[in-house]
């Protein structure tokens, strides 16, 4: 292992396969406010050009075309969103046991008006909304689904205020 001082690496972007890439598009925009970077766009196999070479490298043969299309954060992470033929409208099973990405979070002030935006779209709350100090700080979190499934949360405040507290009980 390196000696080398580590950095900390900024977040580029996450990556969502979703059934219906319009639909999706739509409630990202719409419901949580990100900007439409490049609208959902079509992409085929073939080996002549960057990205065709680059999603062979990716997804291997056989894929024969997709859907992309880019969106962005307020703080300019970056939603790329995925829509293959074989895409199944099926929401995923959420099991937060097994190994990988479970969730993604994004910060609301309005945590309560956003969670009724998702769930009035198609979306689902996952839990009641939550206190991480009761009575001491106004730090609240949520679980949600979008309307396919997809797991986030949303914070009430910047994960830094919200763990540089420390313990959660007080």
């Amino acid at each position: 292992m390196s000696k080398e001082q580590s950095y900390p690496r900024s977040f580029s972007h996450i990556g969502i396969t979703v059934p219906d890439i319009e639909k999706a598009v739509e409630f990202y925009s719409e419901i949580m406010g990100w900007y439409v970077i490049m609208p959902p766009s079509d992409v085929v196999e073939e080996n002549e050009t960057a990205i065709g070479q680059m999603c062979i490298d990716v997804f291997g043969s056989g894929w024969g075309t997709f859907k992309i299309a880019h969106l962005a954060t307020s703080d300019g992470v970056g939603i790329e969103l995925f829509s293959f033929p074989t895409t199944e409208a099926k929401k995923p099973e959420f099991n937060p046991f097994n190994v990988g990405l479970f969730h993604f979070c994004v910060q609301d002030p309005n945590i309560e008006e956003l969670t009724q935006k998702i769930v009035d779209a198609g979306g689902k709350q996952r839990m009641p909304i939550r206190e991480y100090y009761p009575n001491s700080k106004p730090y609240k979190m949520v679980y949600v689904e979008d309307p396919f499934g997809v797991v986030f949360e949303i914070y009430t405040h910047s994960y830094e205020l919200t763990y540089s507290s420390g313990a959660y009980t007080e």
